[in-house]
């Protein structure tokens, strides 16, 4: 274990329990197939890093009676239950009525939810449907969760399941934006109290380039231990290796610090694949920061079957880092440096090029030998080959993470302009 596993903790404070849980995901979307359950694998991941141990994930359709069903299991086996789905005003959405089944109350009608209800579509300057009204309706033992968002107010209840033991459901809508905000926001400090952490939580992401999910956990070792506090989890998304760090203490100043020591020890370890921090910053963001702190731009040249370098520098908007790009099939006959002065760019990075993915994608474990170069303000040229394999789906983007990574590299150990 880690010195750094419980840095800044009182002595003598019990342990958190270990709590378990049930993802449910209701829909007959869901259980068709029309449409993938991204829900259930966030839930997942965000109560792994609470500490809760999420032993079933469940995707049940719109039927009344296997709701609640569902629900009964659910209750009878796990400490918590997060679903998703089933509160909108229509009549396949049942998981109000399914819950008030479940522990035998009727349903009732809060006005606090029909306030905000009547405030979004006033917002709106649309008429609220009368159906809208049943989403006002609560069992009559739940407490509301807020959802700043959207007309699905959460549902927050607890199963008595005899013994002296209960289980706690958390009912949120299933467009993945608002319960992901619920959850953030109200839920997750819930579970935290519940399993006696502390009621404040705090999140850091920390993004890395240029190494193997598996490398990276040996590297880390200890540090993503269940057990670890603060809670380190790891995703990847194409190539892009993401480390969450988890607080979850008393106060705001201990959880600062948790993750301040944390951060620095993953540093100490895998620092030199760290590009940046945030759930949504990539490459281009930490290259545009950059060369906007040398006052220095940068060109594009990608050539093959493929541009993810400019659509990711485009998505930047208005930058004076980024002057723009080519897409062509083959190398031009204009040399590099001609092109580098069209664009009025220090610098100019070329790809050559982006492979061809095949339509069938079933068998085939592509690898490329990439060649790339980088061409400098002062007119030095850097070239480097770089044999790049992987999955069909995730090739070509991981193309373009290399050359990012390796344009970071280069332009970190030059002189400014």
């Amino acid at each position: 274990m880690s010195n750094l596993a419980n840095p800044g903790s009182p002595p003598n404070k019990p342990a958190p329990l270990k709590l378990t849980a049930e993802v449910i995901s209701i829909g007959d979307e869901m259980t068709s197939g029309a449409r993938l359950d991204t829900n259930s694998q966030w839930l997942s991941q965000r109560l792994g890093e609470l500490g809760v141990e999420v032993r079933f994930q469940t995707t049940v359709g719109d039927m009344l009676r296997d709701n609640i069903d569902v629900f009964q299991i659910a209750a009878d086996r796990v400490d918590i239950v997060v679903c998703s789905g089933g509160l909108g005003p229509t009549q396949d959405d049942l998981t109000r009525e399914a819950l008030a089944e479940v522990v035998d109350e009727p349903l009732e009608f809060r006005q606090q939810a029909m306030d905000h209800i009547e405030s979004l579509f006033g917002a709106r300057k649309r008429p609220m449907p009368e159906r809208n009204r049943v989403q006002a309706m609560f069992p009559r033992s739940s407490h509301i969760i807020p959802n700043p968002q959207g007309t699905a107010p959460g549902i927050d209840l607890v199963i008595d399941r005899g013994h002296s033991t209960t289980c706690r459901v958390f009912a949120l809508p299933g467009v993945p934006a608002e319960m992901k905000l619920m959850f953030n926001e109200t839920v997750s400090h819930q579970i935290a109290e519940m399993s006696g952490g502390g009621n404040v939580i705090q999140h850091h992401v920390m993004k890395f380039f240029g190494t193997g999910e598996s490398d990276m956990e040996s590297r880390l070792g200890d540090m993503i231990a269940r057990d670890r506090q603060p809670r380190v989890g790891i995703t990847v998304s194409e190539a892009t290796i993401s480390l969450r760090i988890t607080a979850m203490t008393d106060s705001l100043q201990r959880c600062t610090e948790q993750i301040a020591s944390t951060k620095t020890e993953i540093l100490n370890r895998v620092g030199e694949l760290y590009f940046g921090d945030g759930e949504n910053y990539e490459q281009y963001h930490a290259i545009d920061s950059m060369l906007r702190a040398r006052d220095e731009s940068l060109a594009l040249l990608e050539l093959g079957y493929a541009a993810p370098l400019g659509d990711w520098f485009a998505s930047l908007g208005e930058t004076p880092a980024y002057r723009g790009g080519l897409s062509l099939a083959a190398m031009p006959d204009t040399p590099l440096t001609e092109i580098q002065s069209q664009f009025g760019a220090d610098w100019l990075l070329v790809v050559d090029g982006y492979p061809a993915i095949p339509g069938d994608l079933v068998g085939h474990v592509p690898a490329s030998d990439v060649r790339m170069w980088i061409v400098a303000a002062d007119g030095k040229t850097y070239e480097e080959t770089i044999h790049i394999g992987g999955h069909p789906e995730i090739l070509q983007p991981r193309i373009g993470k290399a050359a990012m990574a390796w344009l970071r590299s280069v332009v970190s150990r030059s002189p400014k302009a």
